[in-house]
């Protein structure tokens, strides 16, 4: 059963994501940045350190909210960043963000769907994305969408939520995941399905060793992946 933000909605789950986003675009930073204790801004730094070793020119940032992992991106002076998003108030925030920071001549937005990108095949050589692929309505089209745009040598740097293994992290995770993040994200967001919907769709994905095999299913021939903070989160790298 697909785990959805809206249990009595019957909208397709890429229309209840686009929904959610748009509700908490507002708050979303601020939410972000409080419920991880900041340590969200630690795993985009280590994925970046990990693509500066590609030298990519080209960045598709999917996903990308209000524009975070672009942001970081931009460190590597690459040519250009697109970043990619269904939701229009969240890229907005990003719009406002990067001019902000006078990066808006290298980051530039675009609205739509992630598992049907308007991209010609072979036009980046990197694509980004955090705790993203979790959203999609099927994994293996969007999946298969980033190894159709990535040039030939081209990679995919995949940050996302995954399940601690061992005691006492995983105690102590699963307590916090669904108990305390819901109740202040509905208290800051005004949107209890969205802070709801955050651990339940962390607990439906194919995390560790299942998504690495949906990866190379998909067609990239070199997967691998790091886990990050006792197991909280992991970096999945996959190359064309």
């Amino acid at each position: 059963m697909q785990v959805t933000p809206y249990k009595d909605s019957d909208q397709q789950k890429k229309l209840q994501v686009e929904q959610m986003f748009d509700n908490i675009a507002p708050k979303y930073d601020f939410l972000n940045h409080f419920l991880s204790l900041g340590i969200d801004k630690l795993w985009r730094k280590k994925a970046i350190r990990i693509l500066s070793t590609y030298k990519p020119a080209d960045i598709l940032d999917v996903a990308t909210g209000t524009g975070d992992f672009a942001v970081a991106a931009s460190k590597l002076k690459p040519r250009k960043i697109t970043g990619f998003d269904i939701s229009e108030q969240m890229l907005q925030v990003g719009r406002d963000k990067v001019k902000r920071l006078g990066l808006d001549q290298l980051i530039e937005f675009q609205k739509g769907d992630s598992e049907a990108m308007p991209f010609s095949n072979n036009s980046f050589d990197a694509i980004t994305v955090a705790f993203g692929v979790r959203n999609f309505e099927n994994l293996e089209n969007g999946l298969k969408e980033f190894h159709r745009v990535l040039k030939d040598e081209g990679v995919a740097i995949i940050l996302e939520f995954s399940k601690p293994r061992h005691f006492p992290m995983k105690q102590f995770y699963f307590f916090y995941f669904f108990r305390i993040l819901p109740f202040i994200g509905k208290l800051v967001s005004k949107d209890g399905s969205a802070y709801s919907y955050l651990p339940e769709s962390v607990m439906a994905f194919p995390d560790d060793q299942k998504f690495l095999s949906i990866l190379n299913r998909v067609g990239f021939s070199r997967a691998r992946q790091k886990r990050l903070t006792f197991g909280i989160a992991t970096i999945y790298v996959a190359q064309k």
